[in-house]
């Protein structure tokens, strides 16, 4: 028997369990979109291939079950730009352009339904997806469901440790600088289903960006290795927190990591909130006190949303303002060369210190952030 038919198998039977409610026929069309056109591709993947695989499978599944399988289309589509758009750094990118622009009665949604709209009628792989989608189920119910999850996931792929949809965003921007701002019927869908949309190359030309930063995304080999070393960070940082920290916090890890929130956790494990939120500092002090030095930092803390570069180390506009107004002009340096990616050597070196004295200077403004957002 064919690997990807030992597979399918195992998923019909989690799908029977997990989707009781749903006919046959929908179980066995979201189990087409999963698992892709070409099946004869695991049967040439390894090992560590086919463990992503399945990873990036349960992924997309876990995205569609939470909240898009059984919601009816307008909350559906409420709820991905609510995801989407609660992303800090694309929601400060588009709160920034528009107080900068002629359109300052435009909110973060409007914005970012056009974003989503553009993407879909000129992005190649949306329309692969969409065609396959159309594919696998005549239910319009069932297809809505499987684009926007297909659109979530896509939006979210890290590209240089940034989400896809940002690139997306300033793709967006070189359009709308030549043509103005496109206006979004108020109360109106954007229509995601695949046979609703017609591309117009005349009228939506391929992304300026698809022959730069987005071809490193399109090509599968680099998002399987992306993929590999994040389970592998993964898994080095969970086994570290078990060991070194608390059995608990490793089973914090991998709930936070399937998205669920700080309540959620909290009913899981039976333990008080006011104990994860502990839980939850605690790990992240020792993501860049002791692991996070060691094993890519940017990674981990992306994870615990208290990155510098994505997340602002977690702290609102209004703390972020507070903080750095209380830093010192070295202290400010030091930041803006961690955002640019500098390596440790080459900023020791634009500040005069030792290599030591930069990470020991980082664990500090990264502790000051811990404290602000504990007080807060």
């Amino acid at each position: 028997m064919p690997l990807a038919e030992e597979l399918m198998q195992s998923w019909r039977s989690r799908l029977e369990a997990d989707c009781s409610d749903q006919p046959p026929a929908s179980r066995e069309s979201i189990i087409r979109w999963l698992f892709g056109a070409d099946l004869e591709r695991f049967d040439s993947f390894g090992r560590e291939d086919l463990a992503i695989a399945q990873q990036a499978m349960d992924y997309r599944y876990r995205i569609l079950q939470q909240r898009y399988l059984r919601v009816h289309q307008a909350q559906a589509y409420k709820q991905l730009l609510q995801r989407l758009g609660s992303l800090f750094l694309i929601r400060s990118k588009i709160r920034t352009w528009v107080a900068l622009s002629r359109d300052r009665h435009r909110t973060v949604m409007d914005v970012l339904q056009e974003v989503i709209q553009e993407m879909i009628q000129s992005d190649r792989y949306m329309g692969q997806q969409m065609r396959w989608i159309s594919e696998c189920t005549p239910s319009s119910r069932l297809r809505n469901a499987l684009m926007l999850a297909s659109v979530e996931e896509y939006c979210l792929r890290p590209i240089r440790n940034q989400p896809l949809l940002v690139y997306r965003f300033v793709n967006y921007l070189r359009r709308s600088q030549r043509a103005g701002m496109t206006q979004v019927p108020s109360g109106d869908l954007i229509r995601l289903v695949s046979e609703e949309i017609t591309p117009d190359d005349s009228d939506n030309p391929v992304s300026l960006l698809d022959n730069q930063a987005l071809a490193d995304y399109q090509d599968q080999q680099v998002w399987t290795e992306q993929q590999v070393l994040r389970d592998q960070v993964k898994h080095q940082f969970a086994d570290y927190l078990r060991e070194q920290v608390d059995p608990l916090a490793a089973q914090w890890l991998e709930l936070y990591l399937e998205g669920q929130s700080q309540e959620a956790i909290a009913t899981i494990l039976q333990v008080p909130i006011k104990q994860i939120y502990r839980l939850r500092e605690k790990i992240s002090y020792h993501a860049v006190r002791v692991f996070g030095l060691k094993h890519n930092p940017d990674m981990v803390m992306s994870w615990l949303g208290t990155s510098l570069k994505e997340h602002s180390l977690g702290l609102t506009p209004e703390q972020w303002t507070s903080y750095w107004d209380d830093l010192s002009p070295t202290q400010r340096r030091l930041l803006d060369l961690l955002k640019a990616d500098q390596p440790t050597e080459a900023i020791a070196k634009a500040l005069n210190l030792r290599t030591n004295q930069v990470v020991g200077e980082w664990s500090k403004l990264y502790l000051k952030a811990q404290e602000l957002r504990a007080s807060g």
